[in-house]
């Protein structure tokens, strides 16, 4: 089963009966890793790594202290976040039976260790930041994908396109296929709209 999946070309052609080069492990579709999906998603949200970079740097803290040192997140979803670390193990919460209770929460040692791949990510967010905003602007710019309309730029989307009635002398382009274009050569890569 396993050989007759890493053929490729089964048939006719000069690839025929050729096997492709093997997954590496944790590429390969596994029970295992269907789960790392789980903690990908634990991690990537919106504020559990926030949450685990301020426990981190602070230390121990609680409840009122992280929250205030998590700008933007509500109550709840603090809440929500923390219920969701603790339960993976990745940050303890502890509670100390005194009136009015006191609850602290800290990095376990499991959560430590992704406080270096969080590093690496901010060591290559700085690097790359000046090639982002670049992107960025290439993105933005006002006269991207709408094409050209009588040899000239558009900058804006035409009547005619909102009235599905599009003339043959409007050309639209691929903001990709125009951007990609731009860099082979200067000429505008338009396709006619039919």
């Amino acid at each position: 089963m396993a050989a007759r999946k890493a053929r490729v070309g089964a048939g006719a052609g000069a690839g025929a009966g050729a096997v492709a080069p093997a997954r590496p492990p944790e590429l390969q579709h596994t029970k295992a890793n269907c789960r790392a999906q789980e903690m990908l998603t634990r991690v990537g949200d919106k504020w559990s790594v926030h949450v685990i970079h301020v426990l981190s740097a602070e230390g121990t803290l609680r409840f009122g202290e992280l929250l205030r040192r998590v700008p933007g997140i509500s109550q709840r979803m603090l809440t929500v976040t923390l219920r969701g670390l603790e339960r993976d193990g990745l940050v303890q919460r502890t509670m100390y039976p005194e009136v009015p209770p006191r609850v602290e929460y800290a990095v376990t040692p499991l959560g430590a260790t992704l406080r270096e791949i969080m590093r690496s990510l901010v060591v290559w967010s700085s690097a790359h930041l000046v090639e982002v905003d670049a992107a960025r602007a290439r993105y933005d710019q006002p006269d991207r994908g709408w094409g050209v309309r009588d040899g000239k730029p558009q900058t804006q989307r035409p009547a005619a396109i909102e009235s599905g009635s599009v003339s043959g002398s409007y050309q639209q382009a691929s903001p990709n296929a125009r951007s990609f274009q731009a860099r082979v050569d200067s000429r505008p890569l338009v396709v006619p709209v039919k």
